[in-house]
């Protein structure tokens, strides 16, 4: 998780149009359950802020026309993942989302592909809640709306990207190392409780090696010896 970061969405840009919930559960493939989490979750959405050429005067591109900015109250806590997913899935242009409960404040958001009648959704990413109240930055500088995208996503990535990576290829890397962080789990499990020896060795083996291939693909910068 990011640290807790609030931007100061340009004042050119702001929509502010409430947004009724049943627009993204009753037209679509939205199970009874996941309507209900809306019901029971969301007090109101609101889309907030639109990021384009005409509002803050940096050009777009196919894969990022625009950018929206929705706000969501919550009624409880928070809100789930599949939520956001239900309604990112029916904006057809990048999305952050705003995420405001009791006295506190969240930007989260999913690498998204356009195209197709359903835009794909990627891993949702998160800052840390900050006091509602909290002094916002001014956005990350960037050329067009493209440049943007990254540079906002980037900040809400768990770690830093490498020089030259892309969001994309930085998202791809960390899913690796969840797995293999699931992977080390299992092994350590497994040799605490295997009582042979040769066994051991085995498995120890195993793990020092999936423990060296996850700190270099942590790691800010990679390895770059020969």
């Amino acid at each position: 998780m990011a640290e807790p970061t609030l931007y100061r969405w340009p004042a050119s840009a702001e929509v502010g149009r409430p947004v009724p919930k049943t627009k993204f559960y009753e037209h679509g493939n939205v199970s009874a359950t996941l309507r209900q989490k809306f019901v029971d979750d969301v007090q109101r959405i609101t889309w907030a802020y639109k990021l384009a050429d005409a509002t803050i005067h940096l050009a777009g591109s196919a894969a990022v026309p625009e950018i929206q900015v929705f706000t969501i109250e919550t009624k409880g806590t928070d809100v789930a993942d599949d939520v956001l997913a239900a309604i990112d899935k029916s904006v057809h242009y990048p999305l952050f989302f705003e995420i405001s409960g009791p006295e506190r404040v969240r930007i989260v958001a999913a690498q998204k592909t356009l195209g197709g009648k359903t835009p794909r959704v990627g891993t949702y990413f998160s800052t840390g809640w900050a006091p509602v109240d909290s002094p916002r930055l001014p956005l990350p500088t960037a050329i067009d709306l493209p440049g943007l995208y990254e540079a906002i996503l980037a900040g809400l990535l768990p770690m830093q990207t490498r020089d030259g990576e892309t969001v994309s290829a930085a998202t791809d890397r960390m899913n690796e190392a969840h797995r293999l962080q699931r992977e080390i789990a299992t092994l350590e499990k497994r040799l605490r409780a295997e009582p042979q020896l040769n066994r051991k060795i085995d498995l120890r083996k195993q793990l020092k090696e999936r423990q060296a291939t996850l700190a270099e693909m942590t790691a800010q910068t990679p390895n770059t010896r020969g």
